[in-house]
């Protein structure tokens, strides 16, 4: 019982920083359900019990809705989780964010704790306020196993979040590569796109991500693909400076010479943030010097206006 005592006084003194006037005192307002989710919280079990015994509700919220289970899960806790679910904890209790005890376990990444929380019952297509599952929680962290579980579970990898992102175009975000495998498999698209026209390609363009890309292409991407401003994965990782990932592209076929809505090329797009190692490899492989913007200018034209000398030199020596 030593151990008891120990975390209950933790669980006090706690109790007592609540109280405390000014600075120290917690932004949200302590109800009959405070003692319970502390003691959910640093894992003190004779604790729970005595609250729960005490006749505290199991579920009671916090002003922002978050139970004594989601707070378990979070510092993943798996005997309180346990302890608090056989005591009737709602496994599907949300906060006000819309956050349920799956979408936090998600995104701890605690794979026994999802298991148990699945096997209770979690819904596995509840969503965030922004409008995330755990299945893109997951991916965005890059947690395939919890991944696979979810997936097990039917969750649905074609699903999207308010932005139009769905769990492979957040993985792309974070290069996550190796879950490209998972997700296409278990009916994720590759060329789904985002509220701006983004595939996961063009994603993980933005980031400079070559694996994901490499991952992405030999799934079946669409290495010309092109969001709602006209942008290439290549104009993208040119603007960028991403000059690994630029020149895998073009060996796997990206046109050097599209332009977007703005009539910008790679090869502009490249002059124009100043990343000159990526103008011999754009016009090597064929981008062409001459083309022009829809303000008129060429690319050569953008280094003579920035004064980028290097830029003006590399240029130069295209046009000989």
């Amino acid at each position: 019982m030593k151990r008891s005592h120990t975390l209950s006084a933790g669980v006090a003194l706690l109790l007592l920083v609540l109280f405390l006037p000014g600075p120290l005192a917690w932004a949200e307002e302590t109800d009959s359900g405070t003692a319970l989710r502390l003691a959910a919280m640093i894992g003190d079990l004779d604790a729970v019990v005595e609250q729960l015994d005490r006749g505290i509700p199991v579920d009671a919220p916090s002003a922002f809705g978050k139970t004594a289970l989601m707070l378990a899960v979070e510092t993943n806790d798996l005997a309180t989780v346990a302890l608090l679910l056989t005591r009737g904890a709602n496994v599907n209790a949300r906060t006000v964010a819309g956050c349920t005890p799956l979408t936090f376990a998600a995104e701890s990444g605690h794979i026994g704790i999802s298991a148990l929380l699945l096997e209770r019952g979690a819904h596995v297509h509840d969503r965030t306020r922004a409008g995330w599952d755990a299945l893109m929680i997951a991916s965005r962290y890059g947690i395939a196993d919890m991944v696979e579980q979810l997936l097990f579970r039917d969750a649905d990898p074609k699903a999207s979040d308010r932005e139009g992102r769905t769990a492979l175009m957040l993985a792309a975000r974070n290069g996550h590569a190796g879950l490209v495998s998972l997700l296409v498999d278990a009916g994720a698209e590759p060329e789904s796109r985002d509220r701006e026209g983004a595939t996961a390609l063009l994603i993980a363009a933005e980031h400079g991500h070559l694996d994901m890309a490499r991952a992405l292409l030999e799934h079946g991407a669409d290495v010309n693909a092109r969001d709602t401003l006209g942008a290439s994965a290549l104009i993208i990782a040119s603007g960028q400076g991403h000059a690994a990932l630029a020149e895998y592209l073009i060996e796997q076929g990206a046109d050097p010479n599209l332009q977007d809505r703005d009539g910008t090329s790679a090869l502009m797009a490249a002059v124009n943030g100043g990343h000159h190692a990526l103008i011999p490899l754009l016009t090597n492989a064929g981008a062409r010097s001459d083309l022009k913007d829809n303000q008129g200018y060429t690319a050569l034209d953008l280094a003579n206006r920035k004064n980028d000398r290097d830029a003006i030199d590399l240029l130069a020596r295209v046009s000989e």
